[in-house]
């Protein structure tokens, strides 16, 4: 039992980040349609590398260099991976207005303007959200214990709220090549359990610190639902970089969220 959770755990590693994985880890459709439990554990791996980069580059550089150095961090740990599917789904749904051409549109590896400028100005939020936050949370680099949460929780939920999706829309590609149609062709009540643990505990233990903080999931699940009811209507359901997008967006939206709380309550 523990040998196969460790599989689907380094299938996850293996899916959804650049890391490398022991060789006795062979990519398996098997355990690769199982990693969605582990999804939002990842996203305590990846905010944890971003805090580590941001910590150790804080001791020479300035913030604004030091966030810089963490986002790129962020982005050579998991590929770009969910980058590229907000890029796709600006593309697709900026230039497509029915659901054959948007879905043509998301599946063509070639960047448009749509992209570019979305991508641009997410990555542009992105740096001045994670600027005003270290600039309020760490004064001669103290309070690392809370920084280190928020990292860790906003890669974490903002996963949750993108796998969410899958337990409760319908994927519709149709193609057999598509990348994410393994793992999410399938799920059991272990999928959805496990999610929502690995999704909450970071979120659960900030709040331990700072209870108001518990109040930036309101915005979230907004992102969230607005963000699936987005997809539904023009396609119908979701797709792999629909997915990648509400997690970046919804990463977003948590720490605006925390700005917003910090600022008045």
């Amino acid at each position: 039992m523990l040998k196969n959770e460790l599989k689907i755990f380094f299938t996850a590693v293996m899916f959804y980040t650049r890391m490398p994985c022991p060789k006795w880890v062979e990519h398996s459709p098997v355990y690769l349609n199982k990693t969605s439990r582990y999804f939002p554990l990842i996203g305590w791996i990846t905010g944890t590398v971003f805090f580590i980069s941001l910590y150790l580059s804080l001791v020479i550089f300035p913030i604004e260099i030091a966030v810089v150095i963490s986002m790129i961090s962020g982005i050579l740990l998991t590929g770009a991976f969910h980058e590229d599917g907000f890029a796709d789904v600006c593309d697709g749904f900026g230039g497509g207005w029915k659901k054959q051409r948007i879905l043509e549109i998301m599946k063509d590896s070639r960047i448009g303007t749509y992209g570019v400028i979305g991508l641009a100005l997410l990555l542009l939020l992105k740096f001045y959200t994670l600027k005003y936050i270290i600039n309020i949370a760490v004064p001669n680099l103290n309070n690392s214990i809370t920084l280190l949460l928020i990292f860790v929780s906003a890669h974490s939920v903002s996963r949750l709220a993108a796998i969410s999706i899958v337990f409760t829309h319908q994927y519709i590609r149709e193609d057999e090549e598509s990348k994410a149609k393994s793992v999410v062709r399938n799920y059991s009540w272990k999928e959805v359990i496990g999610s929502f643990f690995f999704g909450l505990v970071p979120l659960i233990c900030l709040a331990l610190y700072q209870l108001q903080i518990i109040y930036a999931l309101i915005p979230l699940l907004f992102a969230r639902f607005m963000l699936s009811g987005y997809f539904k209507k023009w396609i119908g359901g979701y797709t792999g970089d629909c997915l990648g997008a509400t997690q970046q967006v919804c990463e977003v939206v948590y720490y605006l969220s925390i700005i917003t709380i910090w600022k008045f309550i």
